[in-house]
């Protein structure tokens, strides 16, 4: 499709048509938040399009009142409610960047239903809140913190989650360290949403009792000091240092409580000799479970560059460990206990979506954009063939799994697309636009063809077209920066263009047009340029990529 076809068919694009009547009154305040933003998605061809609204359709049944006259983001599918792990973390993170007054009332549901002694509930219904169990893996205090800085820096909003977050790190010091190592232990499955994970086989999926407090006294392996957990209090404490410092505290006493918990995890669940976390049972014995404990460690900012490569090599890029045909797996593939079947609640084997938008902040937060797209093609080749929204997807097959209307899933769909081929506001103020396109990885089928991405940013209105010459954005209808495809190109908020990321493995070269400026360069993947006047520098190193691997 050309150029001035496919920005005609953008802006004559309504999202309400697209999506329908509202099914209940919520949505037309929750839909027209949507609208401000300016979000519209447009292909030539493929059915990408399709499944991108059927996805927001759905997401629409995920928003509901509870509790309270403000709706919140659910979990969706027969997950009745919204989960701290999930939900009330990651998910809301994602969705901040479409609807962000929902995804402030699902923070602050948690907030107004901390208990008096400074636990978190770990969902909330209809019922109201439960308390059963801890369940984290996302750092609340990360996806508040990046909801905070893109959305307005609301101090108000900020103090009320700074304060329930430092109760609640009191909480888990106080119940949840009993051998007093600094590492946070599970009691249970449930703690960290492990369901049927080999990891948590012979443990029962809940406290004891039903009490967080509390674990099971006749168990022979219970507590575990558990990686997942002490690295998202590790990283929770980072982020608490830095909402102290906007609050106008010091930070200095979060970030010494940060190393001490660093220092424990590694201290106690890193195994030097195969280069990975497990848990350590009661008895000191390291649970030899392969798991996605790996990804969760690694989205929580443990380790440098270096530290985060190797996990590539070793893991997370190794098509013998986590990097399926559609990744990523919940279980090493060469584990004898490796289940791949989908179509049940299991952490045992398949690619669960919940891995797959946590990735993306472990991916980025080292440079690593280009060996992230590997993952997003898979799975937007294998979304173009969804008809409803699982909760995982097969591993090798890319079918759907268990359940629908998963909002994990839905917001995958959403996410991805922006990040692979459209305009994404980023915490720091600048904006991504990412010049590629979905590829038809899957039987040569084209699952887009040409796309068009439509932003709405400080009422500035952008329109970002991929096309097999090149991408071109437009700004308030005037066509603004040229391009050639496979780069990223990055501006601040104003419009300034700062920068270039190469997003694919080879190098590329070519000009950029930008304020009457035509200026060459030349980028490797992964490689970060920076203007400088009128032409390029250096940004930082060359990493280069971390090729998949095969052992």
């Amino acid at each position: 499709m050309k150029e001035a076809l496919l920005l005609d068919k953008l802006r004559s694009l309504t999202v309400d048509e697209r999506v329908g009547e509202p099914k209940k009154e919520s949505d037309r305040s929750v839909m027209a938040e949507w609208c401000k933003s300016g979000v519209k998605f447009a292909t030539s061809t493929g059915r990408l399009e399709q499944v991108y609204y059927a996805a927001l359709r759905s997401l629409l049944d995920c928003i509901v009142p509870t509790g309270g006259e403000k709706p919140i983001l659910h979990e969706g599918g027969i997950y009745l409610g919204c989960w701290l792990e999930s939900t009330g973390t990651i998910n809301a993170e994602l969705l901040s960047r479409f609807m962000p007054s929902v995804s402030e009332s699902t923070y602050l549901a948690f907030a107004e239903h901390q208990r008096e002694d400074g636990m978190l509930p770990y969902k909330i219904t209809e019922q109201g809140p439960s308390y059963r169990q801890i369940q984290l893996v996302t750092p609340l205090a990360r996806s508040v913190w990046n909801h905070y800085s893109q959305n307005g820096r609301d101090k108000s909003f900020l103090k009320t989650m700074y304060a329930a977050m430092i109760r609640y790190d009191e909480w888990l010091a106080k119940y949840r360290d009993t051998f007093g190592t600094g590492c946070v232990e599970a009691f249970s499955a449930f703690d960290t949403g492990h369901d049927l994970s080999p990891r948590f086989w012979h443990v029962p999926d809940t406290p004891h009792l039903g009490d967080a407090t509390q674990v099971n006294p006749d168990s022979p392996i219970l507590p575990f000091l558990a990686p997942d957990l002490t690295a998202n209090v590790y990283c929770q404490r980072l982020y608490l240092a830095r909402m102290a410092e906007e609050l106008g505290e010091s930070g200095d006493e979060w970030r010494a409580k940060a190393e001490q918990s660093l220092d424990s995890l590694y201290r106690y669940c890193f195994d030097e000799t195969d280069h990975f976390f497990y848990d350590r049972d009661q008895n000191g014995q390291f649970v030899r479970v392969q798991s996605d404990v790996l990804l969760r460690v690694m989205a929580c900012e443990v380790g440098d560059r270096t530290f985060f490569d190797s996990m590539l090599r070793r893991y997370l890029l190794n098509t013998g460990k986590f990097f399926a045909k559609y990744p990523f797996t919940s279980l090493a593939m060469d584990d004898p206990r490796f289940d791949p079947f989908s179509s049940y609640n299991s952490w045992a084997g398949p690619s669960n979506f919940l891995s797959l938008i946590r990735a993306s902040h472990a991916f980025e937060h080292h440079g690593r954009h280009v060996e992230l797209t590997w993952v997003i093609q898979s799975i937007l080749s294998a979304a173009t063939r969804f008809t409803r929204f699982a909760q995982a997807v097969s591993p090798w097959t890319g079918e759907e799994g268990f359940t629908e209307a998963y909002s994990p899933s839905i917001l995958c769909v959403l996410d991805y697309v922006e990040r692979l081929c459209g305009i994404m506001p980023r915490p720091s103020g600048e904006l991504w636009f990412t010049g590629l396109r979905p590829y038809a990885m899957d039987h040569g089928e084209e699952p887009t063809g040409d796309t068009a991405y439509g932003r709405t940013v400080d009422q500035n209105v952008y329109e970002l077209l991929n096309g097999e010459d090149g991408s071109v954005i437009y700004r308030n209808g005037e066509r603004w920066i040229s391009f050639p495809g496979g780069i990223r190109v990055i501006t601040d908020r104003s419009g300034m263009l700062l920068g270039i990321i190469g997003m694919v493995a080879r190098k590329v070269e070519g000009t950029i047009a930008w304020n009457g400026l035509d200026i060459p360069f030349s980028v490797s993947g992964n490689e970060q340029v920076v203007l400088a006047g009128s032409q390029f520098r250096a940004g930082g190193p060359a990493i280069g990529i971390v090729p998949p691997t095969y052992r």
